[in-house]
């Protein structure tokens, strides 16, 4: 949604951030996010590799339900839901991240990215939100059929600055809706729960008028016995040994690692950049995330997930790669399993 459109404290927020430049939100490094270097081998990719990109049979999707039910044994567990939507369950209180469970990313219902495998759980199935994360508002990430169904459940909506306009479209009510700027914060249910917009490098837009009129945002969720962070998407910058210095350090570091080229390797990091992200952020366990679901990269679908298996094999990284739908308390966890590499015909 353009700036010009939005009206009120929402568009005098938006035109004060320091971000906001000349009409236009802007990373802290000049980058664009189109393809960088030759075009011609990305174009062959993109035409000629697309049945590598597609898994060549069903993708193992587990039920939480019985999990959900039952209380965690520790104060964090978190379940991969698909993509970037993230079931986090810490001190007791319940986040949902860049929550996706249309059947596609786009914004119309007849074409577009289609998802690989149905969502680990629907919105209904979900137990009890105290809290919506949204990192930003590209389709793969905020997805209005899940937002207007999200809406009805009254819990309270965090975003980065800008994109609140589109979330009360949406039906959600604009008393339920934080949007900060980087570096700001919120806290919830008395102090409890802690939101904090931290930078990163992407882009925003959902259409061909509001390129950057909202900002994108990478995020710290604190409670009193755990720090989570959460990348959104991201490319790698050297700022983030900043966050780790401000924030850190994490239990729990979730990088998105899929939809990713080197042709535009500024504005995702891609597996072996999410290693590098890793270290720069102060290690801890590594939870990879935005893969598996969507084709929305040029490499075969597993790839990510298997380039990063391996180096951290290599390098000694810490990794949580849990199968879809699996509820997982990071404190009892002890090795991977590859499970793509069973994903057959």
């Amino acid at each position: 949604m353009p700036v010009d459109r939005v009206d009120g404290l929402r568009r005098e927020r938006v035109q004060a951030s320091p971000r906001f430049i000349k009409g236009a939100f802007r990373n802290l490094a000049r980058v664009v996010p189109g393809l960088k270097g030759d075009h011609l081998p990305v174009m062959g990719e993109f035409f000629f590799g697309g049945s590598k990109r597609l898994p060549p049979g069903p993708i193992p999707v587990f039920s939480p339900l019985d999990a959900w039910s039952k209380k965690a044994d520790t104060t964090l567990r978190v379940t991969w839901l698909g993509h970037s939507t993230v079931l986090l369950e810490i001190d007791g209180l319940r986040v949902l991240t860049d929550p996706v469970f249309g059947p596609r990313a786009s914004p119309v219902n007849f074409a577009g990215p289609k998802r690989f495998h149905a969502p680990a759980a629907s919105i209904a199935e979900l137990p009890k939100l105290d809290a919506v994360l949204l990192s930003h508002n590209h389709y793969d990430h905020l997805c209005a059929w899940s937002i207007s169904q999200l809406a009805a459940l009254k819990v309270p909506f965090v975003t980065a600055l800008g994109v609140g306009a589109q979330l009360q479209a949406l039906g959600v009510a604009p008393e339920l809706i934080t949007e900060l700027d980087w570096h700001e914060h919120v806290a919830l249910f008395g102090e409890r729960l802690r939101f904090t917009a931290t930078p990163s490098q992407h882009f925003s837009g959902r259409g061909l008028t509001d390129r950057n009129q909202t900002l994108w945002a990478s995020w710290v969720i604190q409670t009193d016995h755990h720090k989570v962070f959460f990348s959104g998407d991201t490319g790698l910058f050297p700022e983030m040994a900043h966050i780790a210095r401000d924030h850190g350090p994490f239990d729990l570091v979730m990088l998105e690692i899929g939809a990713f080229h080197p042709a535009w390797g500024d504005i995702h990091l891609g597996p072996e950049n999410a290693l590098k992200a890793h270290q720069l952020l102060g290690g801890g366990l590594l939870f990879p995330v935005h893969w598996a679901t969507f084709d929305l990269g040029l490499h075969p679908w597993a790839d990510p997930a298997e380039t990063l298996y391996v180096h951290a094999q290599r390098d000694g990284t810490r990794l949580l790669l849990p199968k879809l739908g699996t509820p997982i308390e990071p404190s009892h966890h002890e090795s991977t399993d590859p499970w793509w590499r069973e994903v057959k015909r």
